[in-house]
């Protein structure tokens, strides 16, 4: 009964502080953007109230007068102890992620000593209420929780991390397509390559239009597009931009280049659905052993049980 009260207690405290840090990462990201408290002042002077600092204040919400300037206050904490080292390889995960929320890698660091500290704060509060009668017990239970809520954040942002080179892996050659379309048309590499942002919406197109961007504003095109491979961290992208500046300082036809890439591509991609197709019997044999099997037994065996326990 005491286990059942835990993980109930835990599973609910857990939604309760992600729905909170996410309502707070949202925020968060808001005031980035533009100031609130510099908005509901216009806000007010527009309609003619006459209102205090005080109250503008007041009338926001509790995530953005309590919790964001707490978790940016943690965050430039925690910058002057956690190794340099730390902070590097956090920055180029949310780097390859996309940078999904908007905070730098001391707040997302701080985040999750947080996250760590109440969830397992939380359990070690059940089990002042309700205690085992093992002590490891509830040591494991407060040791499991605090290692949760402390890895949560980080398995969060390695599942983004993975969705978003998925996401790049498959849109590769019909990329490469439509850039090998528009270079053979007479557009430039740089056009072609704004026209692909243009007309899709996804990853590959974001990381596009801020090479295009980068190039725009001076940066050279082989510096830029080393810098757009490296924050995508796909194999596929570093051999195609390897490509691209070999062509480009050995003068070789772009189109063609482009079409070489395309095939590759293509058959690369087709390789990755077929070795996902065989690893799918192999993932089956967890749920079908654990899941499938045993209903199937319940199934036949409970009337030939009923039967022997009524003859006993």
């Amino acid at each position: 009964m005491t286990t059942i009260i835990f993980i109930v207690g835990g599973l609910f405290v857990l939604v309760l502080v992600i729905a909170v840090i996410a309502v707070s990462l949202r925020q968060f990201g808001q005031s980035e953007e533009d100031d609130p408290l510099q908005a509901r002042l216009a806000d007010y002077l527009q309609r003619g109230d006459v209102v205090s600092l005080e109250e503008i204040e007041l009338s926001q919400p509790f995530s953005e007068r309590v919790l964001i300037p707490i978790i940016r206050r943690i965050g430039e904490i925690s910058v002057r102890f956690t190794p340099q080292k730390a902070i590097q390889d956090t920055a180029r995960n949310m780097e390859l992620a996309g940078n999904p929320w908007p905070i730098d890698a001391p707040t997302f660091l701080a985040i999750r000593f947080i996250l760590g500290v109440v969830m397992g704060g939380f359990v070690t509060a059940m089990v002042l209420i309700s205690p085992s009668p093992n002590p490891g017990d509830n040591a494991l239970y407060i040791g499991g929780a605090a290692l949760g809520g402390f890895f949560l954040p980080h398995i969060m942002l390695t599942r983004r991390i993975t969705s978003r080179q998925s996401e790049v892996r498959k849109a590769m050659p019909d990329a490469l397509d439509l850039l090998t379309i528009c270079v053979e048309a007479g557009l430039g590499f740089d056009a072609a390559m704004s026209k692909v942002s243009e007309k899709w919406d996804n990853q590959l197109s974001l990381a596009f239009a801020r090479t295009i961007r980068e190039i725009q504003l001076g940066k050279v095109r082989r510096d830029s597009m080393k810098d757009m491979s490296d924050r995508l961290g796909v194999a596929e992208m570093t051999s195609f931009v390897a490509a691209i500046i070999q062509s480009e300082q050995l003068g070789v036809s772009m189109a063609k280049i482009l079409r070489i890439q395309s095939d590759q591509m293509r058959v690369k991609r087709r390789q990755y659905a077929e070795e996902q197709a065989h690893k799918a019997p192999v993932k089956m044999v967890l749920p079908m052993a654990f899941l499938i099997f045993p209903t199937i037994m319940i199934i036949i065996l409970t009337p030939a049980a009923l039967q022997i326990a009524s003859s006993l």
